[in-house]
């Protein structure tokens, strides 16, 4: 929790315009909400940003509208998602996002070959940081198999640590599984930072020296997840806090995926424009979101305002 890039992230959705081009504009703005509301900083591109939907060029301007957010909140960190399956388009993706003045980036294995072994995602990340991370700056492996197919075991994040101590930062961590967590702080301790991809385990994985984490619905719930961080730092009593935090959870759990229901809630919440995603997913009416919107409505009016 000392570590200088520890804190709160949302793992911020990306604006679209009706034409499904990027809303360069509106970036900057959301992410001027999520500073307001808690947040330490935000991850742009990860799987809630629909980064694999986007091109290379496409990512490099909404990297750049997203720096503008320092207009205005000059300590907002920045996280940058560019995990690809292509080793070169990785390298260059990383090489600019540090060069633009990005903070880190979150870089998942590539998610084709799934049958990918320890020894070959090794060789990919030391290409990676060898041709693209500066000596100051911070990788951390997106752990996300459930979706990418392709994760990073023990092994290979001991070998990682041990072959690029100050690029190799950490992890985000969005198996779901409470058990890699604990596994986590037991083989690392403080050694690798660890962001938890999962809410309901916040509380969890800071006890097992975790740092914080960066997930999807911090887009709205942010200001719960910043007390309970700021509580687990504190050593406080935080069954109250994660109990809350993990009942919002659940409620968007039953609205997968994220993105097109995130962006509907943002809507109907906050009043932000009712973004549309990108296909294969397919957008959210207001018909079906309505239900969610009441579940949510005691969270969202019991402290959760601009703060």
């Amino acid at each position: 929790m000392n570590h200088p890039l520890a804190g709160v992230y949302a793992a911020v959705v990306t604006p679209l315009k009706p034409d499904l081009s990027p809303d360069l504009e509106a970036i900057p703005e959301l992410l001027d909400f999520l500073a307001r509301r808690g947040c330490h900083g935000a991850l742009l591109l990860g799987t809630t940003g629909e980064g694999p939907s986007f091109s290379s060029q496409e990512r490099v301007q909404i990297f750049r509208a997203g720096l503008q957010v320092r207009e205005t909140h000059p300590d907002f960190r920045l996280m940058a998602g560019t995990g690809t399956p292509s080793l070169s388009d990785t390298a260059m993706l990383t090489k600019t996002a540090f060069d633009l003045g990005m903070d880190a980036v979150v870089t998942l294995p590539p998610y084709y070959f799934r049958a990918a072994t320890d020894d070959g995602l090794f060789a990919f990340f030391s290409d990676v940081i060898r041709k693209s991370v500066p000596g100051d700056g911070s990788l951390f492996g997106y752990h996300f198999p459930g979706v990418a197919g392709v994760g990073f075991s023990i092994e290979l994040l001991t070998r990682l640590k041990a072959a690029f101590p100050n690029q190799f930062a950490g992890i985000k961590d969005s198996s779901h599984d409470p058990n890699f967590a604990h596994s986590l702080g037991e083989h690392f301790g403080a050694d690798l930072l660890v962001f938890t991809g999962t809410d309901s385990y916040l509380a969890l994985a800071m006890d097992a020296q975790a740092g914080g984490c960066i997930t999807a619905p911090a887009n709205l719930i942010s200001p719960d997840l910043r007390r309970l961080w700021d509580a687990c730092r504190d050593g406080l009593d935080t069954s109250l806090l994660q109990t809350r935090v993990t009942g919002q959870r659940r409620i968007l759990e039953n609205q997968l995926p994220f993105p097109p229901t995130l962006k509907a809630l943002l809507y109907s919440i906050f009043g932000f424009p009712h973004w549309p995603v990108r296909p294969p997913l397919v957008d959210v009416s207001q018909t079906k979101i309505a239900p969610v919107v009441q579940e949510l409505a005691n969270f969202l009016t019991e402290g959760n305002g601009d703060g």
